[in-house]
């Protein structure tokens, strides 16, 4: 008896999370904001200056705590419990449900302490030994839940450079950033401005702006006495084209 294949098309689609000017955007702050140019090369490219930097910075510490989801930012109720929706609707549902099933992660446990130890620590950098002391998660079984993670959208991992742009031959090192810096707000507690924290989360807010550009591979350059937060590569000469000091 003939039969017949019926073929389905799927289409994908990356979507970030919320940078800052969109959250500005949604808020209806554009007040807050007005447009200028800066000098870059031979050029003049759009920049913004901040007309009420107190109020600026308010709505940035909103933002790093919870301003990732557009739930949280429409919502009160998220806004005042950012760590029952974020953490049982993203989080726990990603970790404990989807990635074990996908993947056939037999100790979710060990996966939620590693993913624990990243979100605690993001914008750290890493090596497998120092991350399997922290999470107590073995060497073997990091490196596959860190490609789990990453495929989730959930971390990105960033890789060192020298001095002079050059790759090294053995990712002894990296950083690991939260794609999201509301996950660690949600996991632990919300932060403020003189929280010590406040730098780490800063970078992985930055970080994340940067998300949306998929043709963008960011680097991280650290050598004997001195450190860069990140680095872009020009794509034809493999050479640094620019950097950034996060601060």
């Amino acid at each position: 008896m003939p039969g017949s294949i019926s073929s389905q098309r799927f289409s994908d689609f990356m979507l970030p999370p919320i940078t800052f000017y969109e959250y500005i955007n949604m808020q209806n702050l554009d007040h807050l904001v007005k447009p200028l140019k800066l000098p870059w090369g031979d050029d003049r490219v759009p920049f913004y200056n901040a007309s009420d930097i107190k109020e600026f910075n308010r709505h940035f510490i909103n933002y790093i705590n919870f301003g990732g989801y557009p739930e949280a930012i429409f919502l009160e109720t998220v806004r005042r419990n950012p760590e029952r929706f974020i953490r049982q609707d993203v989080v726990d549902k990603v970790l404990l449900r989807d990635l074990p099933s996908l993947y056939g992660i037999a100790d979710v446990q060990e996966l939620n302490s590693l993913f624990t130890t990243i979100a605690y620590n993001t914008g750290q950098e890493f090596s497998l030994e120092t991350i399997s002391r922290q999470s107590g998660s073995p060497k073997n079984s990091i490196k596959k839940y860190l490609e789990y993670l990453e495929a989730a959208f959930l971390i990105r991992i960033v890789r060192r450079i020298d001095q002079s742009g050059k790759r090294f031959l053995r990712d002894n090192f990296f950083k690991i950033y939260l794609t999201n810096p509301s996950l660690r707000s949600a996991l632990f507690s919300p932060i403020d401005p003189l929280d010590e924290l406040m730098g780490a989360l800063t970078e992985t807010a930055i970080f994340s702006q940067w998300m949306h550009r998929q043709t963008f591979t960011p680097y991280y350059a650290r050598w004997s006495n001195g450190e860069i937060d990140m680095v872009g590569i020009n794509r034809k000469d493999l050479k640094p084209a620019w950097v950034l000091e996060i601060k």
